[in-house]
C-alpha cells in the first residue's frame, strides 16, 4: 500500500543514517575444497558482520560458484577494506559492492566487470528480501493517528493489533494470514461493497469489469464474505503471476514500488472503523481488494505496474519520488479512454464513492498522461483531485513509461526473472551477453510460431 505523505523522505533517511550500513557483496570463486573458507576468512579479518550468505552455480568462473554476502558496516571505508580483503584471495574473481543501504561508491570488479557506480541505494535481489520490508512502515499500523475514527476506540485498537501482528510474523513462503472477520467487519465491508458494486457499470474501465465477476466466482468476493488474501494471491498468480503480501501499515515509496518489480502487491487486511463505512484516512481492505487487486489479474495493467517498480530499484530519492508521482496518477487516480468516453481505472477512485462520480464530472482538470509533464504535478491526499491524467490504454501508459525510464539517472538496467523470482543487474559483459542469447532464442521461438500461424 502507498500513500503520499508529506515525511516519507526525511523519515527514510532518517532511519538509513540511524543504523549500520548493509551492504551486498558479489564474488565468484572457482570450485575447490575450502574456496568459501578462504572468503569467510577475509571477512573475518575485516571485523565486520555476515548477516547472509548466498550461493549459486556460477555465470562467469568456469565450474565455480557466485556468492552474494550482505553486511553490516559503518563506513564506506570499512567495505572497501572488505573488498580488498576478499580480492587478495587468488581463487576469487569478480568482486564487486552490488547494492548498499547507504550511498557508496561502488569500486569495479574483476575482468569484464563493473561497479553499481556512486550513490545506488540497496535494494532486493530476490523476492524474499521483501521479508526485509516486514516491520519498516511510516503510520497507521499498530498506532493510530487522533483523527481515525477509531482512535477512541479500544476494542477496534486491539483487533488491528492483532491483524497487524499476524502481517509482521509473516515470511516469504509461509501461508498467507488467515483472518476471521467479525460481524461487525462483515457489515462494513457489505456497505461498502453493495454501493460500489452498484457504481462500477457506469464508472469502471472494461478491464477491471471483466475482472470482477472472476473474483466472484474464485475467490468468494460478495457482500456477505471479505475475501481471504491467500485466495487472491493464488487467483492472481495464475492471471499474471502476481502475488500479495500482508503489510503492516504504510510503508516507504520506495519500499512500495520496489515490490512492484517481483509483481508483490502489499495489501492490508484490517478494515476501516464501523462508525463511518464510507470514510477512511488510510488503505484499508476495501481500498485493496476493491480498488487494486482485479487490475493486478490484467496482464497490460499488470506489465505497466512492473514496469513502475522495476525502474525504482536502485533509483536515486529524486527519481522515486518522480514514480511515485506517476504511480499515483495511474494505479491510484488514473482514468483512460474506452470507446470514445472516459472510464475509471485507479484504485482510489474505484474505492471511493464520492470522488469515483466526481473525477468523470466536468469539474476536475484532465490532462493527457505523459510521464514527464505528470511528475511535475503537485497532488493533495486529503481532498479530491483537481488533476487526472488519462491513457489512451494501459499498453500506451507502459510504452511512454519506458521511455521515460531511459531519461533517470540510474547507472545500470535490471531485468527481472521469473523463474526464480529475482532480479538480474545487467551490469557486466557477461551478464548482457547472456541476456543476448536469450533474447535470440525467444525471436527463434517467435519466428518458428509465425511461420505456423
Amino acid at each position: 500500500m502507498l500513500q503520499r505523505n508529506p515525511h516519507v523522505s526525511q523519515t527514510h533517511h532518517d532511519a538509513v543514517t540511524m543504523r549500520e550500513l548493509r551492504t551486498t557483496l558479489f564474488f565468484s570463486v572457482q570450485d575447490q575444497v575450502g574456496a568459501l573458507d578462504e572468503c569467510l576468512h577475509a571477512l573475518k579479518a575485516a571485523n565486520v558482520s555476515m548477516t547472509r550468505i548466498e550461493s549459486r552455480p556460477s555465470k562467469v568462473a568456469e565450474r565455480g560458484y557466485d556468492f552474494f554476502v550482505d553486511i553490516d558496516a559503518r563506513t564506506k571505508e570499512v567495505v572497501e577494506c572488505v573488498v580488498e580483503e576478499i580480492k587478495r584471495v587468488k581463487i576469487v574473481r569478480d568482486v564487486r559492492i552490488v547494492s548498499s543501504l547507504g550511498t557508496l561508491e561502488s569500486p569495479g570488479g574483476g575482468e569484464g566487470s563493473q561497479g553499481l557506480g556512486q550513490q545506488v541505494p540497496w535494494f532486493p535481489r530476490k523476492v524474499s528480501d521483501l521479508d526485509t520490508f516486514a516491520e519498516k512502515v511510516l503510520e497507521m499500523g499498530e498506532e493510530l493517528s487522533s483523527d481515525h475514527p477509531g482512535a477512541n476506540d479500544p476494542v477496534y485498537r486491539r483487533r488491528r493489533m492483532e491483524i497487524v501482528q499476524k502481517a509482521k510474523e509473516y515470511r516469504s513462503g509461509q501461508p498467507l494470514p488467515h483472518i476471521d472477520y467479525t460481524e461487525q467487519e462483515k457489515d462494513t465491508w457489505r456497505q461498502v461493497y453493495t454501493r460500489l458494486r452498484d457504481m462500477y457499470p457506469k464508472y469502471a474501465c472494461r478491464e477491471f469489469l471483466h475482472v470482477l465477476p472472476l473474483l466472484e466466482q474464485n475467490c468468494a468476493y460478495g457482500p456477505d464474505n471479505i475475501p481471504q488474501i491467500e485466495d487472491i494471491s493464488r487467483f492472481l498468480k495464475d492471471c499474471t503471476g502476481f502475488t500479495l503480501r500482508p503489510v503492516m501499515g504504510l510503508l516507504t515509496p520506495r519500499d512500495f514500488l520496489n515490490s512492484l518489480a517481483f509483481r508483490v502487491f502489499h495489501s492490508t487486511q484490517y478494515i476501516r472503523h464501523h462508525s463511518d463505512p464510507y470514510y477512511t484516512p488510510e488503505p484499508d481492505c476495501c481500498h485493496e481488494l476493491l480498488g487494486h487487486v482485479p487490475l493486478f489479474a490484467d496482464p497490460n495493467f499488470a506489465e505497466l505496474a512492473q514496469e513502475v517498480g522495476l525502474a525504482s530499484l536502485g533509483a536515486s530519492d529524486e527519481d522515486i519520488e518522480k514514480l511515485a508521482t506517476i504511480f499515483w496518477f495511474t494505479a491510484e487516480f488514473g482514468l483512460c479512454r474506452e470507446d470514445g468516453s472516459i472510464r475509471a481505472y485507479g484504485a482510489g477512485l474505484l474505492s471511493s464513492f464520492g470522488e469515483l462520480e466526481y473525477a468523470l464530472t466536468e469539474t476536475p482538470t484532465r490532462l493527457e498522461f505523459e510521464p514527464s509533464k505528470t511528475v511535475e504535478q503537485k497532488y493533495p491526499i486529503t481532498e479530491y483531485q483537481p488533476v487526472y491524467f488519462v491513457a489512451d490504454s494501459f499498453r500506451d501508459a507502459t510504452a511512454k513509461l519506458r521511455e521515460f525510464n531511459t531519461t533517470m539517472k540510474r547507472p545500470f538496467q535490471v531485468r527481472y526473472n521469473p523463474y526464480t523470482q529475482s532480479v538480474d543487474v545487467l551490469n557486466s559483459k557477461d551478464k548482457v551477453q547472456h541476456f543476448a542469447r536469450s533474447i535470440s532464442n525467444e525471436m527463434q521461438l517467435l519466428a518458428s510460431a509465425l511461420e505456423h500461424v
